[in-house]
């Protein structure tokens, strides 16, 4: 850290709550909504107000002499980070997977608001800790996890980084086509596209495949490796599925050359707003990150 006070950038994203307001403009209305489908708005109000709570204690744990900014998820791709800032991410894991590929070494603390919900892989710490954490993060005083991230870089230089998986197909997940070469071996595919994920999303949608392929691969959040899968690879007279998946270590990649005529994208952890477009004649190179997320131990 430099010798200024760190910024304090808290993330959160819209509730289920604020949701529902927002689509149907009061809680009255959002109230029918739900008791129309047999739920009820009591649970969601809950939850909002533990979220609420969580955010007012980050708030209070924060030095008054340092300068604080919250964002929510959405806007993620219009804010500026600064290289002394500090991240907390409260919320679910995949809010930290949502926020990893617009940062560059900054420090980031997840927070779990209700812990008996969370997995807390990402989001490991209770909000009272935080008050502790923030001067010793400033101070070098905790331990770091370095989790690895995938990168694809277009021809053109373009370049998108992920925590825990890219995709690689058509933006309505229909099916996609395109000529994947790897370890020396060329492939023309049409599936429903491809998948690239690291040791940190081997628990999430890589592990769906794997379950459903019966391909497991194992890889460490802190190892230089990644698995790609192409999700159901169609056999035919013109296209194979021998490619259907494999690893990709530090010094090596993957290229995949679309054959997609409109609406092929490269997209990182799910969110599918911000994305590489991927057309036909577009080639991406898969590989490990120079980033990683640097995660503040609990």
């Amino acid at each position: 850290m430099s010798s200024l006070n760190p910024r304090v950038v808290l993330i959160t994203r819209q509730t289920e709550y604020a949701s529902l307001l927002a689509a149907h403009a009061t809680r009255g209305q959002a109230a029918f909504f739900l008791q129309s489908r047999g739920q009820n708005i009591e649970e969601v109000e809950a939850r909002d107000r533990i979220e609420a709570e969580a955010i007012t204690a980050a708030k209070r744990s924060i030095p008054s002499d340092w300068s604080f900014a919250q964002v929510l998820r959405d806007d993620l791709n219009r804010f500026l980070f600064f290289p002394n800032d500090i991240i907390v991410a409260i919320g679910q894991d995949g809010l930290v997977a949502n926020l990893a590929k617009y940062l560059d070494g900054q420090a980031v603390i997840g927070i779990s608001p209700d812990p008996a919900r969370t997995e807390g892989v990402l989001t490991p710490n209770p909000v009272d800790l935080l008050g502790e954490l923030l001067p010793a993060v400033a101070h070098q005083e905790v331990g770091f996890q370095k989790r690895a991230m995938v990168r694809a870089r277009l021809g053109e230089g373009d370049e998108l980084t992920a925590l825990n998986e890219l995709f690689i197909g058509h933006r309505s997940h229909q099916s996609a086509r395109y000529v994947v070469n790897y370890a020396g071996a060329e492939e023309f595919q049409s599936s429903s596209g491809m998948i690239v994920a690291t040791g940190t999303g081997m628990t999430g949608w890589a592990k769906s495949i794997m379950t459903a392929t019966h391909h497991s691969i194992e890889i460490g959040p802190e190892e230089q490796r990644a698995a790609f899968f192409a999700r159901e690879p169609w056999p035919s007279r013109i296209s194979g599925c021998e490619i259907s998946a494999g690893e990709i270590q530090k010094d090596t990649s993957l290229r995949v050359l679309s054959r997609i005529n409109e609406g092929g994208v490269i997209f990182a952890d799910g969110i599918e707003q911000d994305f590489l477009a991927f057309n036909w004649g577009v080639e991406a190179e898969i590989g490990i990150s120079q980033k990683q997320l640097r995660m503040v131990l609990p």
